[in-house]
């Protein structure tokens, strides 16, 4: 009898034991319960650079103009860094590969994550109304999740702002803040898209939406909650929140431009205001420190990244889609959850390949089509072709 009750308490200790790790991510690789040792991850030495990728990216850069920084790791380790053209046209200032870079909507991925902290918190709730931190937000039904997952059917406030700009004149150098730009849309209430969860429709006003959220629960700047929440957990001490609204001028060397020429630079403005859908600046390795900090559940839990990494909208064909707050690429035992970013002259790609433990990072200032050309490193790397062109209505990868 001795003997039964210890079998059954050691396969309940077992299930338990099971139980405690069931929310280990269901399709990607992690990290978790290793020591988590930013000086390590960041060891590279260039003389071991991939050859195939080494003579990828300078045909990226001759044939396709890809100005900018790139990473790429797998299984842990750095196995290409490189700094390709100028951080400034205008100074011929070279890039280096400690370059801060505005992220762009890259920064969607970080604000998607400090919302998870904070629900993980219990200081949110994914289906409350924006309406419960902001009263006179002039939309009914509008959720944090709907947010998160680009379903809210709000206006873009970036065009909305930028027209009451012009049309009344206002001062374009000064940057607004988000309470201001959540004024502005309570007292003049611009009509929404659609209704609320009705279709996705990306959108930045979403992601500036939480990122006023983010300031109104935790009392703090989104700025300062990111320092403390993201950036020094995951030993990102060269990445900052940038606002036009503090800082007359962004203090950084990277400068943007547009039209894919050289000539026009992209001065920033009163739009360089607003964070939490932008207005993180960083470099390509804070980027991939970011990426292992997730995967060793330095910042939020296995179980809630599964559910940031699940696609909420209809795949787009079939294998496209979008969670909270990163794009999602799957096919079958594949999936890349990855975000792009295209803002005043920046144009990037970050990627992670969840199966295979890869990272591909690409920072750009001019912008291009060169990201558009990537088919060639996606192989070397052994992750899938993550461009929407590349597959049919199907999802089936396109013929040549």
């Amino acid at each position: 009898m001795m003997l039964l009750y210890k079998s059954v308490l050691a396969g309940v200790l077992a299930m338990g034991i099971l139980a405690s790790c069931s929310h280990a991510p269901k399709n990607g690789v992690t990290n978790a319960g290793k020591p988590f040792e930013p000086q390590k991850l960041l060891q590279y030495n260039p003389k071991d650079a991939d050859k195939e990728i080494d003579a990828f990216m300078k045909h990226l850069h001759q044939k396709s103009a890809f100005n900018g920084n790139v990473l790429v790791a797998k299984k842990g380790k750095i196995i290409y860094e490189g700094a390709f053209g100028w951080a400034n046209h205008l100074t011929r200032d070279s890039l280096k590969l400690g370059s801060k870079f505005e992220l762009a909507s890259v920064s969607k991925t970080m604000t998607g994550t400090a919302i998870m902290i904070l629900w993980e918190q219990g200081k949110l709730k994914l289906d409350q109304d924006v309406r419960d931190f902001y009263p006179n937000f002039p939309y009914e039904g509008i959720t944090i999740r709907l947010l998160l997952t680009h379903r809210s059917g709000m206006m873009n406030y970036v065009y909305f702002v930028d027209g009451l700009y012009r049309s009344q004149h206002l001062d374009q150098k000064k940057g607004i803040t988000n309470k201001a730009v959540m004024d502005l849309i309570a007292q003049y209430k611009p009509a929404p898209f659609n209704k609320p969860n009705l279709r996705f429709l990306y959108n930045n006003s979403n992601y500036m939406v939480l990122g006023s959220i983010i300031e109104k629960v935790t009392g703090m700047p989104y700025s300062q909650f990111m320092q403390e929440n993201i950036f020094k957990p995951a030993g990102m001490t060269h990445t900052a929140v940038y606002s036009k609204a503090v800082y007359d001028k962004i203090p950084v060397d990277v400068v943007g431009h547009d039209r894919n020429s050289w000539r026009y630079s992209v001065a920033q403005n009163f739009l360089d205001g607003p964070v939490g859908d932008k207005g993180i600046y960083s470099t390509i390795a804070d980027l991939y420190l970011f990426d292992q900090a997730l995967k060793a559940g330095k910042l939020i839990k296995a179980a809630t990244q599964d559910s940031a990494y699940t696609g909420r909208n209809t795949a787009l064909r079939g294998h496209f889609n979008y969670g909270y707050g990163w794009r999602i690429f799957e096919g079958p035992g594949e999936k890349v959850v990855y975000h792009t970013g295209w803002w005043h002259g920046f144009r990037h790609i970050f990627l992670r390949d969840l199966k295979n433990d890869v990272t591909i990072i690409l920072l750009g200032n001019l912008v291009n089509g060169s990201l558009l050309h990537l088919d060639e490193l996606y192989k070397i790397t052994g992750m899938p072709v993550v461009r929407k062109n590349a597959y049919s209505g199907t999802g089936d990868a396109a013929e040549d």
